[in-house]
Order: structure tokens, then C-alpha cells, then sequence
């Protein structure tokens, strides 16, 4: 079986993000599906929609991983309720839109836990998304296995082999 690769992209990020994406997928040795999230929408209730698509149509095996905006977004989709298929996610870069971070109540995520194993990346030197974000995700989300890289920027240049190593880690975790 092959294994594929979901990747949420971030805000205007379906092309900004296709080379890490891509990169990905060569070491992880999948097949990569990238949604085209709406550009166009930048409303919770559209780019929720589109990922509960996506969520849908998983299998076990496969492997889930959302950057910047697609990561928030996909941390509420997550939490709503139990997605078969949906054991784990890889979220990087997540922008955190609590009253500490950049206070947005539309995208804020508040309230239940995700029934699934998450794994948070961010790097330092991140000029998008502050990694402060990190430590205040990760306090909402003590059980996240948290990594903050020293550099890579928002696109998480030079650290793909890191997160393939967590994102390979789902599947070891899932017994395949």
C-alpha cells in the first residue's frame, strides 16, 4: 500500500507551500494530496469545510500535516470530533489567534482537546509567525510532542527530514 501524504497549506500558501510539501512527500515516500484550500475565503467555516473533506476521505496509513493557517484550522476541524483514519497530525508553524497571540476569536481555538496525537514544530527564526506561538499553543496542548527548530524559517528550510522523522513516527506509532 502506498502511503499517502495530506498537507493543509496555510493562507495563500498552495503554491508557497508546494516545495516543502513536495520535499516532503520524496522522503516520506508518499504519494502527496494537497488540497487547494480557499484563497479566496479566508472564513473558518470555508477552509473548515474543505478539511473535513479531506479528513473524510483518510485511511489508516495515511500520514496528516497542515502548516501556518491550514495547522489552526485543522486543530478545531480536529477537536469538533473523532476522524476514523485520523490518528495523528503534524502541525507547523500554527499561528496561535488566542487573546495572547494574535487574538482573533473567529480562528481561536478554545475548549476540547483533539481525540488524536499531535505533534507542533515551529523554527526560532520564523518572520511570519512568531515562535512564541509555540509555547502558547503549546500550553493549550500539554500533550503535544512539541519541537522548535533553530532555523528554517516559515517554510521550515533545511528541517524536512526532521519533520518526515515525526511524520514517519505516525505510522511506526499506528503498528504499519
Amino acid at each position: 500500500m502506498t502511503t499517502r501524504l495530506v498537507f493543509l497549506h496555510g493562507a495563500g500558501g498552495f503554491l508557497d507551500d508546494r516545495r516543502m510539501a513536495d520535499d516532503l512527500a520524496g522522503v516520506l515516500d508518499a504519494r502527496l494530496d494537497i488540497p487547494h484550500l480557499p484563497e479566496e475565503d479566508m472564513s473558518f467555516d470555508a477552509w473548515a469545510a474543505s478539511i473535513r473533506t479531506s479528513l473524510t476521505a483518510m485511511r489508516t496509513g495515511d500520514l496528516l500535516v497542515a502548516h501556518s493557517f491550514g495547522a489552526s484550522i485543522l486543530l478545531r476541524v480536529l477537536a469538533e470530533r473523532r476522524w476514523e483514519g485520523v490518528p495523528e497530525a503534524v502541525l507547523l508553524a500554527m499561528p496561535n489567534w488566542g487573546p495572547e497571540g494574535w487574538d482573533v476569536e473567529e480562528y481561536a481555538f478554545a475548549g476540547r482537546k483533539p481525540a488524536v496525537a499531535l505533534s507542533l514544530h515551529h523554527c526560532r527564526d520564523d518572520e511570519v509567525v512568531p515562535v512564541a506561538h509555540l509555547s502558547l499553543n503549546s500550553a493549550s496542548l500539554p500533550s503535544a510532542r512539541v519541537t522548535e527548530h533553530a532555523s528554517g524559517g516559515h517554510q521550515f528550510d533545511g528541517r524536512v527530514a526532521s519533520i518526515a522523522a515525526d511524520a514517519s513516527g505516525q505510522r511506526r506509532r499506528q503498528g504499519l
